[in-house]
């Protein structure tokens, strides 16, 4: 059976002119809700995760920002990631850096586990939460493809990117790519 794509907003959700929102509503692809947009705890999100993923019967994640943290956290602790297929982990937040440490506690630290399934990291040059080594460390240790996005601030709204067709094309690739292959 072909798998769905998944949208896993980050911290406060994406709103109505994020790429995330306009692929949904063009797609229908599902959204995770989170109990908590502004006040995340990473338990409570790795729990919708799992009864999410629980009930589908293949997805591919396509996660922005703290969503990725909360990715590859889910994935070093779920018995049910062999349901997903790959993910597309954009713009991923460093959680670790001090400022972040009382507005995220529960998010440190990032687990640095291969992920168990095909992924790829969509990074900017000057994403004001993540510096690019930091993105590119997490890629390699979570064993997933990096794709240079340039200079996109954060991947989200305030970039301007409209529905991300470079994105879209990204995610093309991991639904349609559901074998394993060497990186």
């Amino acid at each position: 059976m072909a798998s769905t794509a998944l949208i896993l907003p980050g911290w406060h959700n994406s709103g109505p002119d994020h790429w995330q929102s306009l692929w949904q509503s063009t797609h229908g692809y599902a959204r995770i809700e989170q109990h908590n947009w502004d006040f995340p705890l990473r338990g409570d999100w790795m729990m919708q995760l799992e009864e999410t993923v629980l009930k589908s019967p293949g997805v591919v994640l396509v996660a922005h920002s703290l969503s990725c943290v909360l990715v590859a956290a889910w994935a070093a602790h779920s018995q049910h990631a062999h349901k997903v297929k790959g993910a597309l982990l954009v713009a991923p937040a460093d959680v670790e850096r001090s400022e972040m440490q009382h507005l995220l506690h529960s998010w440190s630290p990032i687990v640095r586990e291969r992920l168990p399934f095909q992924s790829t990291v969509a990074v900017s040059r000057n994403d004001p939460y993540c510096s690019l080594m930091r993105a590119s460390a997490m890629a390699h240790a979570w064993g997933s493809s990096l794709v240079d996005c340039g200079m996109c601030g954060h991947i989200n709204t305030d970039s301007r990117l409209g529905d991300w067709p470079e994105g879209f094309a990204l995610l093309q690739d991991l639904l349609k790519e559901e074998t394993p292959h060497g990186h």
